[in-house]
């Protein structure tokens, strides 16, 4: 319920061009909008699948990864990306799960990049502990790979606009 809840809003977000609060900061930040529909709402899921690793729940990261390789079905050139969705799906080990998430981060950083931004900012983040990257709404680190144990690891990259 929550899941769809939240990925409702980023759907929402997506058509209405709202400001929302950044729930860790509390502050107004605007949620990165696509001229692509279809994209927006797989970053939206992408998002939230990210912050549930973080969060270092493997039942709310398979439901998210679930919801995410719904929304990437109508993307062009998003058979990679399900594929890497499917193992977080598939997967009850949160250490798997954040291996698919590093692959998918990739791919998804090269989606992000190939369509055009309406609105808003993305962060492209890196943790050298893990040698991964992935996007972010926010540029406060939330490492999705490491959770509660390193959870401020990493840098932001690169910004999207």
């Amino acid at each position: 319920m929550v899941m769809a809840l939240a990925v409702a809003a980023g759907a929402y977000a997506q058509h209405e061009h709202h400001a929302m609060p950044d729930k860790d900061s509390g502050k107004m930040q605007m949620a990165p909008m696509f001229e692509n529909k279809e994209v927006g709402m797989a970053y939206a899921s992408y998002i939230v699948l990210k912050d549930a690793l973080a969060a270092s729940s493997v039942t709310k990261a398979r439901e998210a990864a679930s919801e995410l390789e719904k929304s990437m079905v109508n993307i062009e050139n998003g058979a990679a990306s399900i594929i890497q969705v499917a193992n977080i799906t598939a997967s009850t080990s949160l250490d798997e799960q954040r291996t698919a998430f590093g692959a998918l981060s990739d791919q998804m950083a090269v989606l992000v990049k190939g369509n055009k931004l309406s609105m808003g900012t993305i962060y492209l983040d890196y943790c050298p502990m893990a040698k991964y990257s992935w996007l972010s709404n926010s540029k406060e680190i939330k490492n999705p790979y490491y959770g509660e144990k390193m959870l401020s690891c990493g840098s932001v990259t690169e910004t999207i606009e």
